[in-house]
């Protein structure tokens, strides 16, 4: 018989025939001895973004049990930099929700995420996933609502060039085979992708490609559907996961950098964002935007100078952001202009349900549902260099701010544009607003002027916002982009120092 979970392509959540939200240890215990899964591996995000890895041999249902219930010990100073090796000691502890079968491992394995945990038993407060659960908690205490969040996921594959069927360069947007080289790469990197928990909307191809000597780079991008921001956090962490092993196999190189040579199209990580309460989304009211999309837009609009040291986090994030490729450096917003940070997508009005049967005459019109529910708000200067729990966390933080700024949506109409202000006709606009970092010194200054917005409600700790700001100043690049400039050859040797630095 079908029910809700006949179409999940989870295998955990079509076997315990639950949501994974609402996993248990024993739904856990009871899909490991039933289908003879004979490892636990515990996965956690260290300072570098990436997922560490602690692998458990199962050799009891006791031993399964104590592996579940208590987790394990790790070194914190090995994973964190902010932390004193003499007091280092953390716990990993799993979160069951997030447990989903690996699509790799030749042995069956069950992976779960972690969260980390002091001597005394608390959590970590300047752990990345502490600090996104501490956002969204205080988020919610102050305005009633959910923070829901989704990702675009843009990424270059890198391989030999191929003669036949070559595409134009830089216009690649939504090509088909066999113009586009790597869409079954991408198609089964949707279906791992689904099969551990993640939500997908679609993919396709970029705009980006264009060929180096007999190196072909393609671009491509994967996109999330909304969930809550802790639950798209950890989607995008898993899924970075997967691309970059399955690009392994392949025999590939795959990279989430943020600028792969001048004049080309860089990746971003565009983060869409939504509100939600009672299963209404609160952007949306009588086909306009709320004035509670205005006061979350002008929190992140103020604060959005800051954000960048989660969300652009290596120097070449900031040659990405620069004009006439794809990506913001004003500090603006507006509807469906992709010249501006902060972007009100084309959405779905009243009526929408008419477009189907005007293309289906066979088709009787469906009963109208509420269309409003799938508009979003986006924020467009992150790139894979984010560190993704802390990226959302801010965001969470800025959203909060905007309701408690006291001329908060004055402050977002003041900063409305309807023009594309790369545009040299509209050159005047441009200059009356404020801009991106231009640097990773730059961003970490910004963070240091507004590092007070973060802490309150004890959101980020001072620990870890003091050691954000001392990596970005390590990396003394406040004249690099002046220096380099469009010199290809010193721009590429910068990305081959970053390329999976993020």
């Amino acid at each position: 018989m079908e029910n809700a979970y006949t179409l999940n392509p989870n295998p955990l959540v079509q076997y315990l025939q639950k949501a994974q939200q609402d996993f248990t240890k024993a739904d856990l215990i009871k899909y490991i001895t039933e289908n003879q899964i004979e490892m636990v591996n515990f996965r956690y995000v260290g300072a570098d973004g990436r997922l560490k890895t602690l692998n458990f041999i199962i050799n009891s249902l006791q031993h399964l049990d104590s592996i579940l219930t208590y987790g394990e010990r790790v070194d914190g100073s090995s994973l964190f930099p902010y932390i004193e090796a003499g007091a280092s000691d953390l716990y990993v502890i799993p979160r069951y929700r997030t447990a989903f079968l690996n699509p790799f491992s030749e042995i069956p394995a069950i992976d779960i995420l972690c969260s980390y945990y002091t001597k005394e038993g608390k959590p970590l407060e300047s752990a990345p996933e502490y600090t996104l659960r501490k956002a969204h908690e205080e988020f919610k205490k102050v305005t009633g609502m959910e923070f829901q969040a989704m990702g675009e996921l843009e990424y270059y594959v890198i391989s030999e060039k191929e003669e036949l069927f070559e595409t134009e360069d830089q216009r690649g947007y939504h090509e088909s085979t066999p113009f586009c080289k790597w869409a079954d790469f991408r198609c089964e990197c949707m279906r791992a992708i689904a099969q551990t928990g993640g939500q997908i909307k679609y993919g396709h191809s970029e705009v980006g490609n264009f060929t180096l000597g007999n190196t072909a780079y393609e671009q491509n991008e994967i996109e999330f559907l909304p969930v809550n921001i802790e639950e798209a956090a950890d989607q995008l962490v898993i899924a970075k996961w997967i691309m970059r092993t399955l690009a392994e196999r392949y025999g590939i190189n795959l990279t989430f950098a943020p600028k792969i040579t001048a004049g080309k199209a860089g990746s971003g990580l565009h983060i869409h964002t939504r509100l939600m309460k009672d299963g209404k989304n609160m952007y949306l009211a009588n086909g306009q935007l709320t004035d509670t999309a205005l006061k979350a837009i002008a929190g992140i609009l103020d604060i959005a100078s800051s954000l960048t040291a989660f969300g652009n986090t290596n120097p070449t994030s900031y040659f990405r952001l620069v004009p006439h490729q794809e990506a913001p450096t004003n500090i603006c917003w507006g509807d469906r202009n992709r010249s501006v940070l902060v972007r009100v997508p084309l959405g779905w009005t009243e009526g929408a349900s008419q477009m189907i049967t005007d293309a289906n005459p066979l088709e009787k019109a469906a009963p109208e549902s509420d269309p409003g529910i799938k508009q979003t708000v986006e924020f467009r200067c992150p790139d894979g260099s984010a560190d993704l729990y802390l990226l959302l966390a801010g965001l969470a933080v800025a959203a909060r701010h905007g309701f408690e700024m006291e001329h908060g949506i004055e402050y977002a109409k003041e900063r409305y544009v309807s023009v594309n202000i790369f545009d040299e006709a509209h050159k005047a606009t441009a200059e009356k607003l404020s801009h991106l970092p231009a640097s990773c010194a730059e961003s970490a200054e910004n963070l240091e002027k507004q590092r007070h917005i973060y802490e309150e409600h004890q959101v980020f700790s001072p620990s870890l916002l003091d050691g954000i700001i001392k990596k970005l100043k390590s990396y003394n690049d406040r004249t690099l982009r002046e220096e380099i400039g469009n010199n290809t050859e010193r721009i590429t040797e910068l990305v081959g120092k970053y390329v999976n630095a993020e």
